[in-house]
């Protein structure tokens, strides 16, 4: 079969990964659409010869719906909604597959365009989809992200490149792009946990944006300290990361759903900037977008108040490691679905079931 990825975002690749893995390795024919209007063609190009995946540059929706009508793929996998399906769907059916499991209201709006299937993580997400759009194709597979570290196939960072010691404890700082707790954080913050190795994975738009200068100045200061490694733009999979961590930080990233689903401990920053567009009279904008299932994930772990707070919460976590541990459990069951690492293997016996 013939089967293309829409690659909107650089970010939408670790969760493509691991299904074109599988797909290429039954023998199927695959390749990524990349919009240049989104990504560094030249990076990207880089990257993407460096892995052997065939591609075809686009600028927009417009251009890759003219590629997909002109070369009619059996199937095309979106990590969003594309607004040209019902041509698309003359010549192709379609997948769609989330690039995160955040609790967004839009992970499940996204679905009032329907996709010929859309492969669903947990069980409490499927039922909840379900019962909003219950004439829809929903398949529960699972995660494939997280596939490479349950197959045990993902080793983690080279301790070497990013020149720390392996034998410190490793905290790994991954905020979101909004809200974002980022610049709630002091310049000098890795000097007050110089006992422990600093991972920091931040979101791919906070790096590329011209914008967020104030927020990469800051970055670049952090990443000046000796137990402290930044992840670069190109470094575009946070999956190593989450390997090689001994404990999360965040705020409302879908992150630690996938970091509690290693059976980890997180600390969630209670502590968190918004966009003028989300403030004031304007709050009414990230209540709809957060929805009611509140960015503050209540009982997945530790909460930190504030900054002042974070230090102490830290060091209980990783004394006390199963705190927590029952509900990462059920957080888990609900939000991330089987942890077998055969996400990927699923999607593709479907796909190959429904040619």
């Amino acid at each position: 079969m013939k089967i293309f990825f829409d690659v909107l975002n650089i970010y939408y690749l670790p969760q493509y990964l691991p299904v074109f893995e599988e797909l290429n390795k039954r023998g199927h024919s695959c390749r990524f659409i990349v919009y240049s209007k989104k990504n560094d063609e030249a990076k990207m190009t880089e990257l993407l010869e460096s892995m052997g995946i065939e591609y075809t540059w686009v600028y927009d929706y417009n251009v890759a719906k003219d590629v997909y009508l002109k070369d009619q793929p059996d199937w095309i996998f979106f990590g969003n909604e594309f607004p040209y399906l019902d041509e698309i769907h003359k010549v192709s059916r379609t997948v769609q597959m989330g690039h995160g499991i955040g609790p967004k209201p839009s992970y499940y709006l996204k679905s009032k365009t329907p996709m010929t299937v859309r492969f669903i993580e947990g069980d409490l997400r499927l039922d909840k989809i379900m019962q909003m759009f219950p004439d829809d194709n929903f398949q529960q597979v699972g995660f494939s992200k997280l596939d490479p570290i349950f197959n045990k196939t993902e080793k983690g960072i080279d301790w070497g490149k990013v020149n720390l010691d392996p034998n410190k404890p490793t905290l790994l700082y991954a905020p979101t792009f909004n809200p974002s707790s980022l610049g709630c954080f002091p310049r000098n913050w890795p000097k007050e946990f110089q006992a422990y190795n600093i991972l920091i994975k931040v979101h791919a738009l906070t790096l590329s944006r011209d914008r967020y200068k104030k927020e990469q100045k800051l970055i670049k200061q952090w990443a000046s300290y000796p137990n402290v490694y930044v992840a670069e733009i190109d470094e575009f999979s946070l999956v190593p990361f989450l390997v090689s961590a001994d404990l999360l930080i965040s705020e409302a990233s879908s992150t630690l759903f996938e970091f509690a689903a290693l059976n980890k401990p997180v600390v969630i920053c209670d502590f968190y900037d918004l966009k003028w567009s989300y403030k004031g009279i304007f709050k009414y904008r990230f209540d709809a977008r957060f929805g009611k299932d509140s960015v503050i994930y209540n009982d997945l772990g530790a909460h930190a108040k504030s900054y002042k707070h974070l230090k102490k919460k830290v060091e209980e976590e990783l004394s006390q490691p199963k705190n927590f541990e029952a509900n990462r459990k059920a957080y888990t069951r609900d939000h991330v679905g089987p942890t077998d690492g055969k996400a990927s293997a699923r999607i593709a016996d479907y796909i190959e079931a429904n040619k």
